[in-house]
């Protein structure tokens, strides 16, 4: 047998035990560039894939209505997450991430915001990315 073909049978194993281990599954960053979003912009309703939604009010706090988040982080319950809250914002380099915070221990998660056209997004991973599972992305008009 030569050396390739050893090389070969070495390889394939190794690459689809990768696979199944979710280490060649993470998702990529939705399409859009990042954004600089003033808090007046970001404080509006952002709804998710499946109807969920995410109030961000100009005074600080939050109305969630069985929208996605990071659920692994918050307490390793998977689901939409409902209720009151606070948010605040941080410009960087890479745009604007919304920092939202639920309940009664303040856990908290991050969105970073993207544009693309003329729709805004915030969006998160859910869980590790090494899982493979759907990014959370809330979306709003452009205005």
């Amino acid at each position: 047998m030569s050396r390739s073909c050893r090389s070969l049978l070495v390889l394939v194993p190794l690459a689809l035990s990768l696979v199944s281990c979710g280490r060649f599954a993470v998702p990529p960053v939705p399409g859009g560039e990042p954004v600089l979003l003033s808090p007046s912009r970001a404080a509006t309703t952002w709804t998710d894939a499946e109807g969920g939604t995410l109030e961000l009010k100009a005074d600080g706090t939050t109305a969630a209505d069985h929208v996605c988040s990071d659920f692994d982080i918050i307490d390793g319950t998977e689901g939409p997450r409902s209720g009151p809250g606070t948010w605040e914002s941080q410009d960087g380099k890479e745009g604007t991430r919304v920092e939202v915070s639920f309940g009664a221990d303040d856990e908290s998660f991050v969105y970073e915001a993207l544009r693309k056209g003329g729709t805004l997004k915030l969006w998160t991973y859910v869980g590790d990315p090494d899982e493979g599972r759907p990014l959370c992305i809330l979306t709003a008009p452009a205005r």
